[in-house]
């Protein structure tokens, strides 16, 4: 398939997080089928002639929709694509993939997350004092409930389930691609010795004491569940087990409070905090299970890079990157992040060797790295270009 491609994204930038990194690898995934791929994008640095920055001149670190529409649409006047697919809600986009699922779900699911019912009721009443928020939430709605219109392109079943639910998106415009990373990521053995030696060291371990390490990575700790986490570790820690659990702590979130309810539950020589990792599968290799009790993720990429790295994982429904693996095969899903009983249960599952070999050896037996690599989602999505492109050629 010869064709250019034109993949808007707001800002061009890798160190943002998962979903700009998400993009850039789908753009080389891409252009290794032979598409002539090309980012178009509000705000960023870079030289690479395939990357264009549409409004660099603007002031501060973002740019309003509105603004950036109008830039996107004098280009597209100006460049000719065959095919137009886009992370933000433009209606003159061809596909429509949202990294983040829809808006209306990650407010709801904010919300939820603060495990607090008035300030839960708050948090959802004040979400649209959020100008831009407001504006992306309306022109997503204003995109997903005409009958016509970008093919939407979810990254997992639940995302779909949202433009369901909160729009009633006529099913026929919905497709699910699963989410997909790189899987021949490198380790560097170094680096990632010295990262154990520096765990073991803090947590006042030594490689006699066998410990099962837990890791936990992210930045929004909060969303991603760390306060229950730590008071399931917390539980596990009574039960007499084979191998005690430890938990390691990734991410450049605001720890302090968490700190406290570790102290607090006496766990705090448990529980490590190491900041933000680059290269996250240097922690994986010297890790035993990758735990994420979210509360909201449309497709966690870190729940993906653990399974591409063999290792068990333990995450809830509300992360659509249960539609790869399998429960009670290759990891654990927990029905609700608030339940910190389940949650505790699969911890103290996987303080069981035999458990944790007998998980890492089906996610290799059932080619897991393959159904999650990012490749596997390009070729569905030329799929979905071709179909567009054959629609378009019959117009």
């Amino acid at each position: 398939m010869n064709k250019k491609v034109a993949i808007i994204i707001e800002r061009a930038n890798t160190a943002l997080g998962g979903a700009e990194r998400s993009v850039f690898e789908l753009a080389t995934a891409l252009s290794a089928l032979g598409l002539e791929t090309h980012i178009l994008a509000a705000k960023g640095q870079t030289e690479t002639k395939n990357i264009h920055i549409l409004c660099g001149d603007r002031p501060g670190r973002r740019v309003c929709y509105f603004t950036f529409a109008k830039a996107l649409r004098k280009h597209l006047s100006e460049n000719q694509y065959s095919l137009i697919h886009s992370v933000l809600p433009f209606d003159f986009a061809d596909v429509y993939q949202p990294r983040g699922g829809t808006y209306a779900e990650s407010i709801f699911r904010n919300a939820v997350s603060y495990q607090n019912k008035l300030l839960e009721r708050y948090k959802k009443l004040t979400a649209f004092t959020n100008f831009r928020r407001s504006i992306l939430l309306r022109a997503e709605r204003k995109l997903s409930q005409k009958q016509t219109g970008p093919v939407i392109a979810a990254l997992s079943q639940y995302v779909a389930e949202q433009f369901k639910q909160h729009y009633d998106t006529d099913t026929r415009r919905i497709v699910v691609i699963p989410n997909g990373v790189k899987t021949d990521k490198q380790i560097n053995i170094d680096p990632a010795d010295r990262l154990r030696t520096q765990i073991l060291a803090e947590l006042g371990l030594k490689e006699a004491d066998n410990p099962v390490l837990f890791l936990f990575a992210a930045n929004n700790f909060r969303l991603k569940g760390l306060a229950v986490l730590i008071k399931a570790m917390a539980a596990a820690a009574r039960c007499d087990t084979e191998r005690k659990g430890y938990l390691i702590v990734a991410g450049n979130g605001r720890a302090r409070k968490y700190r406290h309810i570790a102290k607090k539950l006496n766990l705090h020589k448990k529980v490590i905090f190491i900041d933000y990792i680059r290269h996250i599968q240097n922690a994986l290799s010297v890790t035993d299970v990758a735990i994420l009790p979210t509360f909201y993720d449309p497709s966690s990429r870190y729940i993906l890079e653990a399974l591409a790295a063999g290792k068990p994982v333990i995450t809830t429904r509300y992360n659509g990157a249960t539609d790869l693996f399998v429960d009670n095969r290759h990891g654990k899903v927990i029905d609700a992040p608030e339940d910190i009983s389940a949650l505790a249960e699969a911890i103290v599952y996987f303080t069981d060797t035999n458990n944790i070999e007998k998980a890492s050896q089906a996610i290799a037996e059932d080619n897991i790295e393959e159904k999650i690599s990012i490749g596997r989602a390009a070729k569905q999505l030329v799929t979905v270009y071709e179909s567009i492109l054959q629609r378009k050629g019959r117009k």
